[in-house]
């Protein structure tokens, strides 16, 4: 049975930012609904399948890899909790402060 999806506010942020980079840096909105799709394509996955994810170094949460992004997340008792939305060209370092 898949889980109910929460967003947290910096994921939703990340997508809507990330999807209008790409809106306007190819000035067209053709790629970001193909992106968007992956990334709910992958979100469906894991409310299936919530331990496909690879594991962190931080306890309980999970990666997974949309092209060149990041996907981390979290499942409890009853959803998966979408953490953030992390493009991987970023600094490393950077990625893991947004998750502390």
């Amino acid at each position: 049975m898949a889980k109910q999806i929460v967003w947290s506010r910096l994921a939703h942020n990340d997508r809507i930012k990330i999807l209008e980079y790409w809106t306007k840096r190819t000035k067209s909105t053709r790629y970001s609904r193909k992106l968007n799709r992956l990334f709910n394509d992958a979100v469906e996955l894991i409310s299936r399948y919530p331990q496909m994810g690879k594991k962190t170094e931080m306890e309980n949460i999970r990666v997974k890899v949309v092209r060149d992004y990041f996907l981390t997340y979290r499942e409890t008792e009853k959803a998966i909790e979408v953490l953030t939305v992390w493009d991987t060209r970023q600094d490393p370092e950077k990625f893991e402060q947004v998750l502390v």
